[in-house]
């Protein structure tokens, strides 16, 4: 809650395990933190009071209180739950992640907040029973990383984890206006994983062979290319493509990187499908020289279809 000046607010976060209320009735900020950590997993009962002389919260039967002054709480009538849009600056607000887990029966002064039936709302999927490190891809959209556009060159790595049970996919896009790309999918039949590339010269396609990836299990994979080969590496297994063009060694592109699918109209020189990924993705890298860059789907320019901070959990075990 925030006033139009943003003077008066009254705020509600997750800071290192705690539940943290901070409010100012315009005479300053009074904070107080709960002293029960509710980072383990499990539906905890948060409830906070702002009144003229303290701001207090309880969680779980532990009750912590801190004194404040100011006269009311002078607020526009907009709540936000969960975090804050993109065009929102929060001027006197700390904290702008949005919150990565599961929120239920939401109630202002005891009425209680619909939140199936929100003014706006982004990036809100169903709650997982039980959830675990990665971000969760629907099988309906993509993600939108560096939309400046971002070049691969001559000597190139990206590495991450997936887990589905479902082939024909995109993984990554990266490609130009003109023929320069790279692409990786997964393609059913055996359900390999492709890896193209093309320096400008024609297309050069590596792929792996010999086991079964669409069993809802963790794998990772790494796809290299340099100036004269190609190869991927899956759960640890090689696979070597030589580059039959000598003379043309470096990928040229300058469009933006796509995880997970692209938008319809947008050309992908190096990916054969359209079908976008459903299932899990996490540990996403890029490597150039010394550079080490992690892709971080919480800060992407579009999420689609994207939960960037849970995913459902599998019993099953990863292959290594």
């Amino acid at each position: 809650l925030s006033s139009k000046n943003q003077m008066d607010f009254a705020v509600l976060r997750l800071v290192n395990g705690h539940t943290v209320l901070a409010a100012d009735l315009g005479k300053g900020i009074a904070s107080v933190t709960s002293s029960r950590r509710v980072n383990d997993g499990n539906w905890h009962t948060v409830r906070t009071e702002v009144n003229r002389r303290s701001v207090s919260i309880s969680t779980g039967g532990a009750s912590d209180s801190t004194p404040m002054k100011g006269n009311q709480l002078d607020v526009e009538s907009r709540v936000y739950v969960g975090g804050f849009p993109h065009t929102y600056t929060a001027k006197r607000i700390n904290g702008s992640s949005s919150f990565p887990g599961c929120i239920r029966s939401v109630a202002l002064n005891n009425a209680a907040l619909d939140l199936n039936r929100p003014e706006t709302k982004h990036h809100i999927t169903s709650c997982f029973s039980s959830d675990q490190q990665g971000a969760y891809f629907n099988g309906t959209g993509h993600a939108v990383l560096m939309p400046n556009g971002y070049k691969v060159g001559s000597d190139w790595t990206f590495s991450m984890e997936f887990r589905t049970s479902h082939s024909d996919a995109v993984l990554l896009g990266i490609s130009s206006a003109k023929v320069d790309a790279v692409g990786l999918e997964l393609v059913s039949g055996q359900v390999l994983v492709v890896f193209n590339v093309n320096n400008g010269a024609g297309r050069v396609t590596a792929r792996s062979s010999g086991h079964f990836l669409c069993d809802g299990r963790w794998h990772s994979l790494t796809a290299k290319k340099t100036k004269h080969a190609m190869s991927l590496v899956i759960d640890r297994k090689h696979y070597n493509t030589p580059n039959p063009y000598p003379q043309s060694t470096s990928a040229e592109t300058n469009n933006p990187i796509y995880v997970g699918g692209f938008p319809a109209g947008v050309k992908q020189n190096c990916l054969s499908l359209t079908t976008p990924f459903r299932g899990c993705l996490r540990n996403l890298h890029l490597i150039k020289s010394h550079l080490n860059h992690f892709l971080d789907f919480s800060s992407a320019h579009t999420l689609t279809g994207v939960l960037p901070h849970s995913c459902p959990a599998s019993n099953r075990q990863s292959h290594r």
